[in-house]
């Protein structure tokens, strides 16, 4: 994981405020967050090994958040620690379950390169997470040491910023939402959005909300995943808890296919064909569809739940509903 650790300032009202008005809120929280940190917890607690590479500051916020990562299994050798304020994310949530969110980079705006330590740690993975909250030459770079030792790379463009030309065409997986896809590719109709951006043999989810999400690859898509109704009470990092399980599921079927003695580039031994990925993590129509299912389930068990790290679902709970 390449991304952002954010102390989330989180107040509870009952709808958005007009401009110059003032409301009452109803309640207020600390959570940590963060969209790297976000992700790197949903993987862990489905299982996945994680590695953080990122920044926190010198304030409190930063050893509270050094030390959750550490409470949930996360490897932290790659997480420096920048003089200054730790990243903040002000996130509102209304009472219908949406929110909006303003982020202060705090010391993730530091985490400008790669160290040779952090690029061996990218060498040794299967799977590489990186999002925009970190400035852009640091995703060029940890996509660019990804690419060069065959690991998968799956890129979360949130917030949309400006990307040097053949960045997406460089990466295995792009997981946006609805406006981000449209902001990406100036397509309003979503699947004609994860048509565009799966050119050139990428995957592309574009994640919908309630409505589920649309799968495509190399400018087909493969079909609409639908969500699995529930009641939402905060949406925060329902995406985030999406891409980490998602991840943490190919991940898994990398392992087992590595275990199996199985080439998961040719698909030997599998009956389907590897169709993604550059490296020993390709995926196959049928892995990502499983994927898919378990993401899905995670998110929407995490939406029924206030917070953002504190609303993700554990393995065994993900399980237990697809039993």
């Amino acid at each position: 994981m390449l991304g952002s650790a954010n102390m989330d300032l989180v107040v509870r009202q009952p709808r958005p405020a007009n401009p110059g008005e003032t409301i009452i809120g109803s309640a207020f929280m600390t959570v940590p967050g963060g969209k790297g940190l976000n992700q790197a917890v949903a993987a862990a607690r489905l299982g996945a090994s994680v590695d953080f590479l990122g920044a926190v500051g010198t304030d409190a916020y930063g050893s509270e958040l050094r030390a959750l990562l550490g409470s949930e299994g996360i490897r932290t050798s790659g997480l420096d620690t920048a003089p200054g304020a730790t990243g903040t994310a002000h996130v509102a949530v209304v009472d219908s379950g949406e929110n909006s969110i303003v982020v202060v980079p705090g010391a993730n705006a530091t985490v400008t390169g790669l160290s040779e330590a952090q690029r061996e740690t990218i060498g040794g993975a299967s799977h590489l997470l990186v999002q925009c909250e970190l400035p852009v030459s640091t995703l060029v770079a940890g996509v660019a040491a990804a690419r060069a030792a065959g690991v998968f790379t799956v890129f979360t463009p949130a917030p949309v910023v400006p990307l040097p030309d053949g960045f997406l065409a460089g990466v295995d997986l792009v997981v946006p939402n609805r406006l981000e896809s449209a902001a990406l590719t100036g397509e309003s109709d979503p699947v004609r959005a994860a048509e565009v951006l799966s050119a050139g043999r990428t995957w592309a989810i574009v994640t919908l909300g309630a409505e589920g999400c649309v799968v495509a690859f190399d400018g087909s898509v493969l079909g609409l995943a639908p969500a699995r109704p529930v009641r939402a009470v905060d949406t925060t990092a329902a995406g985030d808890t999406f891409v980490g399980a998602l991840v943490a599921r190919l991940a898994a079927g990398s392992d087992r296919a590595s275990a199996a003695g199985v080439d998961a580039r040719a698909g030997t031994g599998s009956g389907v064909s590897a169709v993604g990925g550059a490296g020993p993590a390709a995926v196959s129509e049928a892995e990502m569809i499983d994927a898919v299912r378990w993401a899905t389930v995670a998110s929407s068990l995490s939406v029924t739940r206030p917070g953002a790290t504190s609303s993700m679902p554990t393995l065994a709970e993900v399980t237990a509903i697809l039993r």
